[in-house]
């Protein structure tokens, strides 16, 4: 057996980090969004430039796109949400295991674009039947507009927490500089 007796504050203050159980969850969750495959209009092509090679979402821990609301706990609404699509997606968020996240994407799925105005059948904004965490402005947004709003959902996440305000104690040493004395 290794003797512990000559162990001092140094060598726990190297191998050891306290944090709370609140902060170890929501770096899990945010470093591991699987979204799900779910495209409606134009917005979709640009959420797979995004997803492509080019600009990598595998760099986020958001780059396998899932086929089921089971196995995905990001929505991406990317697209003119028609009345008759609406049921579909609230079926769809229903259908997500809990945590679940939404970003609307495009200023169809935000506010009904151009065509809430001249058709009775548009849904004007998709915030009205699920709720959004991100919004993502522009017609359609560019890759790296998605890639922020991402990134803020990603932070967005990180904030949670159950009670209170998060506070992360991350071993305060490590994170000053040290004086030389």
């Amino acid at each position: 057996m290794k003797d512990i007796s000559n162990l001092s504050n140094e060598d726990f203050d190297k191998n050891l980090i306290v944090t709370s159980i609140d902060a170890v969850a929501n770096w899990a969750r945010s470093s591991a969004l699987w979204p799900m495959t779910f495209g409606l209009a134009c917005c979709a092509i640009e959420f797979m430039a995004t997803a492509a090679s080019n600009y990598d979402l595998d760099r986020f821990g958001a780059g396998v796109p899932r086929a089921t609301p089971r196995q995905s706990d990001l929505i991406i609404i990317s697209g003119t949400v028609t009345m008759k699509m609406a049921t579909r997606v609230i079926r769809l968020y229903e259908q997500m295991a809990e945590p679940k996240y939404v970003i609307s994407m495009g200023s169809c799925a935000t506010s009904g674009g151009p065509y809430w105005q001249h058709g009775y059948h548009v849904l004007k904004g998709v915030d009205r039947v699920i709720p959004v965490d991100v919004y993502v402005p522009g017609c359609p947004p560019r890759p790296e507009a998605v890639i922020e709003g991402l990134l803020k959902l990603q932070e967005k996440i990180r904030l949670q927490t159950t009670e209170g305000p998060p506070t992360i104690p991350f071993l305060r040493k490590l994170l000053r500089k040290k004086n030389p004395a």
